[in-house]
């Protein structure tokens, strides 16, 4: 059977002693058997690990090894922000407890344990992939995308915390910024894309509350994958252009017959919406519109961007691994894939330049 869990990774492991003294401070009725702990496979930023003490279950955050960028995995906002978002949309896990750097000396926070299905590259092998579940899967993609945006922000605290206006410019410059700060390579046309983002920021709609990692893999569904159960890596939310938020789903989601880039950027695994059935990028944009009620003719500047993002974020981990402050072997080419999403992030502006 299919586990998402592996055994903890070496230099990674956590202080038992401590976690479970601290669990037993701050969460009631706990079973009295000790503490297991495993690590959650997937993801490439945050930390994450299940805990388990008899059959209550959790699971712990924390930020990565080494330095980190400033301002990024704050477990404290992170924490906050699902605290106010879970009672209008449980799908989000949870939070139970936070905890400062004097517990194990980083931050972090323990929240539910979700159950369920979590799609990357390929199904369960128990489950047939038809044309018809696949088309299923990506309308409640969609779904859950637009419940997210349909959430009155000022109802939360999330209002005191974010500010909305000039949310594009900020995000603009601040991930050049953070480019910047971590380049290592020198990439062809780089100048070029900062340039064209620059002078091509759109006017924004009315802000939401934006996900903005919001793809299958931070997503669970339920064992007949007909209903959306989980919503995880919740480390980028924030208040701002929804637009912004559907770019970068629409980044994450690599149809069959995709740019010669994008194809050389994945690893020769194709992420499972290739899989016939599924939507197009243009199928899913235009299904957001229209249940949204949205104008998304200006997607390919947040097209153009997401990519740029996402490129900034994996030079960020590079950046950690060349540096030594990570050892994580799954780091060591990153930046071939760095390098071809700031090609495919100017391709995809050029369309419109």
């Amino acid at each position: 059977m299919f586990s998402d869990t592996i055994p903890v990774r070496k230099g990674e492991e956590l202080d038992l002693q401590t976690i479970e003294s601290f669990l037993r401070k701050h969460i009631k009725d706990l079973p009295n058997d000790s503490l297991h702990v495993k690590q959650f496979s997937a993801g490439k930023s945050n930390l994450t690990y299940q805990l388990q003490i008899g059959t209550w279950e959790a699971v712990l955050r924390r930020p990565p090894l080494g330095p980190v960028a400033p301002k990024a995995h704050g477990m404290q906002r992170e924490f906050t922000i699902l605290k106010e978002i879970h009672p209008h949309f449980p799908v989000a896990p949870k939070p139970y407890v936070f905890a400062d750097e004097n517990i194990i000396g980083r931050p972090f926070y323990i929240m539910e344990r979700k159950r369920g299905i979590v799609l990357d590259t390929k199904f369960p092998d128990e489950v047939p992939a038809s044309k018809k579940l696949c088309r299923q899967i990506s309308e409640k993609m969609v779904d859950t995308l637009v419940k997210l945006h349909q959430i009155d922000y000022t109802k939360t605290k999330l209002k005191d915390i974010t500010k909305p206006k000039g949310f594009m410019e900020r995000q603009v410059y601040g991930w050049i910024n953070r480019y910047e700060r971590a380049q290592t390579d020198e990439i062809e046309g780089i100048e070029q894309l900062k340039t064209w983002m620059v002078n091509h920021i759109p006017v924004s709609p009315d802000p939401t509350i934006i996900h903005y990692d919001f793809k299958l893999n931070n997503t669970m569904f339920n064992e007949n994958l007909n209903e959306v159960v989980g919503v995880f890596d919740w480390e980028m939310t924030t208040v701002g252009d929804p637009l912004a938020d559907l770019g970068v789903a629409m980044a994450y989601w690599t149809e069959d017959k995709e740019s010669e880039f994008l194809q050389r950027s994945i690893d020769d695994k194709k992420p499972i919406s290739s899989y016939p059935g599924f939507m197009t990028k243009n199928e899913l944009m235009e299904t957001y519109s229209r249940k949204s009620g949205r104008d998304v003719s200006n997607m390919h500047f947040y097209l153009t961007f997401a990519y740029f993002k996402l490129a900034v974020i994996c030079q960020q981990i590079y950046f950690r691994w060349k540096k030594g402050q990570t050892e994580d072997e799954r780091f060591e080419n990153l930046n071939v894939y760095v390098r071809n999403l700031i090609q495919y992030s100017l391709e995809t502006a050029s369309k419109k330049m």
